[in-house]
C-alpha cells in the first residue's frame, strides 16, 4: 500500500556505521530483552556488516524477548495480516541468535517510533504497507539477535570460566569442549547483567542456515491450522458489549435524527447512541444488536452526499481522458513523434472501485482501565496514528492509551486507514456509555461492503506511434481518477498537482521509449478511496501492459522479445521475463485449445512476470496455468514467496474477472459476495513460481503478484478471441 511512495532512504545509505546504531537491553519479567535500532537501510548487495557501538536506549523498544522457559518472542514492528510479517521477522532474529525455530514465536510491538518506525517509509511512523516488512526489518531484527547471541556467550563464559570464543550455539544450546552445556533459559538472568557488546557482527550469507531455507515450518501454521490463533473477532472481555453501526446511506449525508424506542425493547440491546460516524446498537451479543439495527429508523441529511452512478462517474472521466491533464513524466517530443508516426494506436481502459473484502471484516475493541488508560484491542496498521486518534476521541494524551496489536484476518491496504474509522467508533461508543463497560464495535459484511473504502475508479486513454520499421518512438498516457492521499495525514504524496499513487507503474515503466508522456486528471467526488493490494500498479500495470501487447502485435513481434527490445537498460526486468517464458515454454506452442499471454511489472522494487495459461468454456475464459518469476532480493522465506504470489494470482484474478462496486444515485448496490464476486476455488489455476536468486537486499513479496496477472490473462484472452479486454472486469465485456 503506501509504503512505496514514501521517501526512500539515499542509495547507499545503508552501511551499519557506530553513530546510527541504537541498542538496549534489560531483565524484564525474569527474561532478557534486546533491542535496537539501525537509522538507514542500504539499497547495495548483502553483506556482513560492521561492528556497532552503543548507545542508551529504553528498554520498551526491545525486539526480543528470551523467557526464563528459553522462548525467544520476536517483537515485530509490522502487522501481520496473513502476509508472514511475524514469521520473517522471526527468522532474521533465529539466524543471527542460533536459536531452535520450535523456540520462536511472535507478537505485535507498538509505542517506540524510534524502535519501530518503518525505515522505508523514513523511519518516522510505525506502519505495515507497500511490501516493506522485511527490507524494513532485515538489518535491525538480525542485529537483534546476533546482540542477544552474544550476551548469552558472555554470561555463560563468566559462569563457565572459559574463554568465550570456545563456546559455540546451535538449535538453542550454548555447549563447550568439556561437555558444558545450558539452554537460552539457563543464563538468561546472568546475559541481562552483561555489558552491551560493541563488537558484534552480522554472520556471512554463506553462513545462514534459515534465511533462504525453503522448507522452514512457518510460526504461526499451528495456531491457525488447529483454531487456536485470536483475531480481534476473539476478544471477550468481562461485560464486554457488542456494537455494530448504522452508517449514513450515501457517502457524505449526515445524521439528522432518530428513533431508538423500538431498538431498545429488542431483548438484549442496552443503549443506541449517535456517534461521529454514525449510529450504534450495544448489545449483551452481536445477534441482539444486529436486531436491534433493524428497529432503529433514521433520518438522513443528504444535500452534499454523492448521487452520481458508477455509469455517470465513468463518462465523465472518459471525457476527461480525451484532454491534457497535469503532466507526471514527460520525455521528448510525444505531439511532433505521433504526428509523424507511420501508425498510430489507440486504446482506452476502464477500472471499477474494487472493495478490499478481508476475511474479518473491521472491528475493535475498547476500554477504560480504573486508572484511566484507554486500551484498543485491532488491526492495527498504523498504531502511532491510530494512539494518537484515540487518545484526541477519549479526550486524553497518547501515553494513556495502550494499544493490543492483533493478528488479523487480511487486509490488502484497508486496516491502513489514515482517519482510524473502526477505532474511532470503538473508542467513541465506550466513551459515550460513559466507558462503564468494553466494547467491541464489529462490522458486518455488508458494513464492509456498503460503508468501505475503495480502490479508485480509473479510465486510461493511450496513444503510441510505431515508425515504418515497427519501432516504438511515441507513448502517451492519459489517466483519470480519484487521489487516495488528498486531505489526509499522507497528502505530501501530491508534488507538483501528482497523488504518485495513481501514476506510479506508469509513469515509471522502465520501458526505452524516446518520447513519453503521462498524464494526470485527478477527480473529486464522495466516494471513500483507500490504497488497495499493489495500489496504483494495479490498473497501471493492466494498461500499460495490455496496450503493449496491441503494439507488439501492430509491429509484427513477438511480444516477449518485443519487451526484451525496450527492456535493456532494466536487467532484473529483463531477467523475470526471461525465466518466465523459459518456464512456460514460451518458444513452444501452448497445449491444443490453450492460449498464453505474458506480462511484466514492477511494484515496491520488487520485478514480477507472469505468463498465463487460459482455455475457453462456453465463451467465457478458464485460467488453467499461471508461470511466475519474481525477484525480490535476497529470499529470506522462499516459501512464503512462493504463498505470497499464489496468493496475489488467485486475489488479482477475481479483480479482473469478476469484482466490481457499483453505485445507482450514489448508493453502493454489492452487499456481500452474492454480488461482489470474487474468484472461487475451483477457478483457481495451476501456479509455478519461481524465485530468482540474488544477493541484493531484500524487498517485498505481498503486493507485487497482483499487478501482472490482470494483462498477462487479458493478452492470453485475446489470443484465444481476438477481442481485446479493456473495460474491467471482465464479467462485463460482451461475449466473456
Amino acid at each position: 500500500m503506501l509504503a512505496g511512495h514514501l521517501p526512500k532512504l539515499a542509495p547507499g545509505s545503508g552501511a551499519v556505521s557506530r553513530r546510527r546504531f541504537l541498542i538496549g537491553a534489560a531483565a524484564v519479567g525474569g527474561g532478557l530483552a534486546v533491542g535496537f535500532r539501525v537509522a538507514g537501510a542500504a539499497d547495495s548487495p548483502v553483506q556482513a556488516q560492521a561492528p556497532f557501538a552503543h548507545v542508551e536506549m529504553n528498554p520498551f523498544s526491545a525486539y526480543l524477548t528470551i523467557t526464563p522457559e528459553g522462548l525467544v518472542v520476536v517483537h515485530s514492528a509490522h502487522l501481520e495480516m496473513g502476509q508472514g510479517s511475524y514469521h520473517g521477522l522471526a527468522t532474521l532474529v533465529a539466524e543471527e541468535l542460533d536459536a531452535d525455530w520450535s523456540q520462536m514465536r511472535a507478537d505485535g510491538a507498538w509505542g517506540n517510533t524510534q524502535a519501530y518506525g518503518n525505515l522505508v517509509w523514513g523511519g518516522a511512523i510505525q506502519g505495515t504497507g507497500g511490501s516493506t516488512a522485511i527490507a524494513s526489518s532485515f538489518d535491525r531484527y538480525r542485529q537483534a539477535g546476533a546482540a542477544a547471541r552474544a550476551m548469552l556467550i558472555a554470561a555463560a563464559s563468566s559462569a563457565w570460566k572459559v574463554p568465550k570464543a570456545e563456546i559455540t550455539v546451535e538449535n538453542g544450546v550454548l555447549s563447550h569442549p568439556s561437555g558444558r552445556r545450558a539452554g537460552f533459559g539457563d543464563v538468561i538472568g546472568a546475559a541481562a547483567a552483561v555489558p552491551i557488546p560493541t563488537d558484534v557482527s552480522l554472520k556471512d550469507p554463506k553462513d545462514w542456515k534459515l534465511i533462504g531455507n525453503p522448507n522452514l515450518p512457518r510460526i504461526d501454521s499451528r495456531e491457525k491450522s488447529t483454531g487456536r490463533e485470536r483475531f480481534t473477532i476473539d476478544v471477550k472481555l468481562p461485560g464486554m458489549l457488542t456494537a455494530v453501526m448504522i452508517h449514513p446511506p450515501l457517502f457524505g449525508a449526515t445524521l439528522k435524527s432518530f428513533d431508538a424506542t423500538q431498538a431498545k425493547a429488542v431483548k438484549g440491546v442496552v443503549d443506541v447512541v449517535s456517534t461521529p460516524r454514525g449510529i450504534a446498537v450495544v448489545a449483551e451479543n452481536m445477534w441482539a444488536a444486529m436486531k436491534g439495527r433493524e428497529a432503529v429508523t433514521a433520518e438522513w441529511d443528504d444535500t452534499k452526499a454523492e448521487k452520481r452512478s458508477t455509469a455517470e462517474l465513468a463518462a465523465s472521466y472518459r471525457d476527461l481522458a480525451s484532454r491534457p491533464g497535469t503532466v507526471a513524466r514527460d520525455e521528448g517530443n510525444v505531439e511532433a513523434a505521433l504526428s509523424g508516426a507511420a501508425k498510430v494506436l489507440e486504446a482506452t481502459f476502464e477500472f471499477p472501485y474494487l472493495a478490499h473484502a478481508a476475511l474479518e471484516p473491521l472491528n475493535a475493541v475498547a476500554r477504560r482501565t480504573e486508572d484511566g488508560i484507554i486500551e484498543v484491542w485491532g488491526g492495527h496498521q498504523i498504531p502511532d496514528l491510530y494512539q494518537a486518534t484515540a487518545a484526541q476521541v477519549a479526550e486524553t494524551t497518547p501515553d494513556k492509551v495502550r494499544l493490543h496489536v492483533m493478528k488479523t484476518g487480511g487486509s490488502f491496504g484497508r486496516r491502513a486507514v489514515p482517519d482510524a474509522d473502526v477505532i474511532v467508533e470503538a473508542v467513541s461508543v465506550a466513551k459515550a456509555l460513559g466507558w462503564r463497560a468494553p466494547v467491541k464495535v464489529q462490522w458486518t459484511r455488508e458494513d464492509d461492503m456498503r460503508a468501505g473504502r475503495y480502490r479508485p475508479m480509473y479510465v486510461h486513454a493511450l496513444q503510441a506511434g510505431l515508425d515504418a520499421q515497427g519501432r516504438l518512438v511515441a507513448w502517451r498516457n492519459r489517466i483519470v481518477g480519484q487521489s487516495i492521499v488528498t486531505n489526509t495525514p499522507f497528502a505530501g504524496l501530491v508534488k507538483n498537482g501528482i497523488d504518485v499513487t495513481s501514476v506510479e507503474g506508469a509513469a515509471t515503466i522502465p520501458y526505452a521509449i524516446p518520447n513519453l508522456r503521462v498524464e494526470l486528471t485527478t477527480t473529486e467526488n464522495g466516494v471513500p478511496v483507500l490504497w488497495w493490494r499493489a495500489v496504483g500498479s494495479t490498473h497501471t500495470a493492466f494498461a500499460v501492459e495490455a496496450f503493449l501487447d496491441e503494439v507488439a502485435e501492430a509491429a509484427g513481434k513477438d511480444p516477449v522479445a518485443f519487451r526484451l527490445e525496450l527492456l535493456s537498460g532494466h536487467p532484473r526486468h529483463a531477467g523475470v521475463l526471461r525465466l518466465a517464458a523459459e518456464k512456460a515454454g514460451w518458444d513452444r506452442p501452448p497445449p491444443e485449445g490453450r492460449f498464453r499471454g505474458v506480462a511484466v511489472a514492477e511494484s515496491f522494487s520488487t520485478f514480477v512476470a507472469q505468463i498465463a495459461e487460459v482455455s475457453m468454456e462456453g465463451g467465457r475464459p478458464k485460467v488453467e496455468r499461471v508461470v511466475c518469476a519474481v525477484d525480490c532480493g535476497v529470499a529470506v522465506n522462499p516459501d512464503m514467496i512462493r504463498a505470497q504470489m499464489e496468493g496475489g494470482i488467485g486475489f488479482g484474478l477475481g479483480a479482473i474477472m469478476k469484482s466490481q462496486v457499483t453505485l445507482d444515485g450514489g448508493a453502493v448496490q454489492e452487499s456481500n459476495f452474492d454480488g461482489y464476486d470474487v474468484l472461487r476455488i475451483d477457478e483457481m489455476p495451476h501456479v509455478e513460481v519461481h524465485v530468482v536468486q540474488s544477493t541484493e537486499r531484500p524487498t517485498g513479496v505481498g503486493e507485487p503478484g497482483v499487478p501482472p496477472i490482470g494483462p498477462a490473462v487479458a493478452n492470453a484472452v485475446y489470443a484465444a478471441t481476438r477481442q481485446r479486454m479493456r473495460v474491467l472486469p471482465f464479467s462485463r465485456a460482451q461475449g466473456v
